[in-house]
């Protein structure tokens, strides 16, 4: 396959939550939520899923796509270590996405929390360099927006 050119994007998305900062914090922070906002979907059967949230810790997750989706039968993953964790206020993250075993992507991932009246606004920016095979700037926007309505939904759970 031939080299193509890097293509780096940033995008920043922001949500308000009825919900405080230290509960949409504890969204992130806990494995079983974050499980089933961020890693849980119908499109694909969760593998496996590991969370040490702290300075210096790691998120892994492995999934398999399922029939009737573009990358069927293949298997995505994300190797994500925390950099910075300001409890309720801040997270710092970097990710390495790999579709089938080669590497797709390089992340930057902040995500702050602001009180807003007696909730909390979330602005998160994301910083990638897309890889060949990516699935590009365009649908990795797509699917943190998603993820951040899923993380709406596991707020109101409680």
């Amino acid at each position: 396959m031939e080299t193509q050119p890097v293509v780096h994007n940033t995008f920043t998305l922001e949500r308000t939550y009825a919900a405080s900062p230290e509960r949409v914090f504890a969204a992130f922070a806990d494995p079983a939520k974050k499980r089933r906002w961020f890693a849980e979907g119908e499109h694909h059967t969760l593998e496996s899923y590991d969370l040490d949230f702290r300075d210096g810790g790691t998120e892994h997750y492995s999934s398999r796509f399922h029939e009737g989706t573009p990358v069927a039968g293949k298997t995505l993953t994300n190797e994500s270590s925390y950099q910075n964790i300001v409890p309720n206020r801040r997270i710092v993250f970097t990710s390495t996405m790999w579709l089938a075993e080669k590497c797709i992507s390089i992340s930057v991932g902040t995500v702050e929390l602001e009180p807003e009246g007696h909730g909390t606004k979330l602005h998160l920016t994301f910083q990638s360099a897309f890889l060949e095979g990516a699935d590009g700037p365009a649908m990795r926007e797509a699917g943190w927006n998603s993820l951040l309505n899923k993380l709406g939904v596991e707020l109101e759970r409680e």
